[in-house]
C-alpha cells in the first residue's frame, strides 16, 4: 500500500507536521476518531471515492480511497 502527503499550494511546515499523521490513518473510523471533519464524499467509480477532510489546521485533506 503507498501512502503518500502531497502538498498543493504553499503550507507552513507546522501545519504539515499536524497533518503528517494522516499517512497513517488506515480507515473512514480512523479519519472521524483523529478528528477530521468529512466534507464530501466523490465517487469516481463503483471502487475508488476521494473522501475531502477539513483538518486540524487552516486547509483540506483528501483521501483517495479503494
Amino acid at each position: 500500500m503507498k501512502r503518500e502527503l502531497r502538498v498543493v499550494g504553499t503550507v507552513a511546515s507546522d501545519a504539515l507536521a499536524k497533518h503528517d499523521v494522516a499517512t497513517k490513518l488506515d480507515t473512514l473510523e480512523d479519519i472521524l476518531r483523529w478528528g477530521g471533519h468529512v466534507l464530501d464524499v466523490v465517487v469516481q467509480d463503483e471502487y475508488t471515492h476521494d473522501v475531502i477532510v477539513r483538518g486540524h489546521a487552516d486547509g483540506f485533506l483528501v483521501f483517495d480511497t479503494t
